[in-house]
């Protein structure tokens, strides 16, 4: 090697490597502090378990006149708390304010809430726990007048739904000539077709099932047969994998030692 060779390269090593080593090793402890930060520890050094729900979708959620929840996912909120050895804070939000309520004050949405590509665009979601499409739910008397989408669309029909959420969003892309009807209150929204006020809501099929077990004078139709599909599961913080993979693997327990089956049974069943 000449002498000019070595005095090159020299200046190079001293110009480049060691800027490069440091950049390089700035971005590994960056990389080691994001993985480090998580709303996993932030929920355990808090003792508090943050989740946003509405409180208007038996047998999910349900906001009570004494001012507390019930329902399915109350019992799996304070499930999930427990494991985590902390106290589970229950936030009511509604539908149209879901998203904003769970990025400015919460750590889980929890209550039915339904997998969407508009809610994946602001926020992750936990492993589904739920399939669940849409479904008809009508007076008993008038089963027969409903039975397929055809049949629901038509000029006579008063389709009724709540705002800001799934079934909102199924009416106005599905029902292009019936009659829609926005009901601000979805615990009285059921009572407005019992009365004659409207004909039909489309809503998840285990809602129907609930609300004709409350109802005997309604009735779902095809349940077992959704007229969309979709999945329900936990709303969690975008990119928080280790978040994620512990609500995954608590629902895995759940499931595998019977615990989710067993809630589900005592509000769906």
């Amino acid at each position: 090697m000449t002498k000019y060779l070595k005095k090159y390269l020299k200046k190079y090593l001293k110009t480049w490597l060691l800027p490069l080593s440091l950049l390089c090793a700035g971005l590994a402890m960056q990389t080691a502090g994001a993985a480090e930060s998580s709303r996993l520890d932030e929920v355990i050094q808090s003792g508090k378990l943050r989740v946003c729900m509405t409180g208007d979708y038996k047998p999910f959620t349900y906001f009570k006149t004494d001012n507390t929840f019930e329902g399915m996912d109350v019992d799996l909120a304070q499930s999930l708390a427990k494991s985590l050895g902390v106290e589970v804070q229950l936030v009511k939000t509604t539908w149209t304010n879901l998203m904003t309520d769970f990025l400015a004050k919460c750590d889980i949405a929890m209550g039915g809430v339904s997998v969407t590509l508009d809610r994946q665009k602001k926020a992750a979601f936990a492993v589904s726990h739920m399939v669940d499409g849409k479904s008809p739910i009508v007076r008993c008397a008038d089963v027969a007048k409903f039975q397929t989408l055809d049949m629901i669309d038509q000029p006579t029909t008063r389709a009724i739904f709540n705002p800001g959420g799934t079934n909102e969003r199924f009416a106005r892309a599905n029902y292009k000539r019936a009659q829609l009807i926005l009901h601000p209150d979805n615990v009285t929204i059921f009572q407005q077709i019992i009365d004659g006020k409207a004909d039909i809501m489309v809503t998840d099929a285990s809602e129907t099932l609930w609300q004709a077990k409350q109802h005997p004078e309604l009735c779902p139709v095809h349940p077992d047969q959704p007229l969309q599909f979709s999945e329900k599961a936990f709303m969690l913080p975008r990119a928080d994998v280790a978040f994620k993979e512990y609500v995954d693997a608590w629902m895995h327990l759940q499931k595998a030692t019977g615990d989710y089956d067993r809630v589900l049974n005592k509000w769906l069943h």
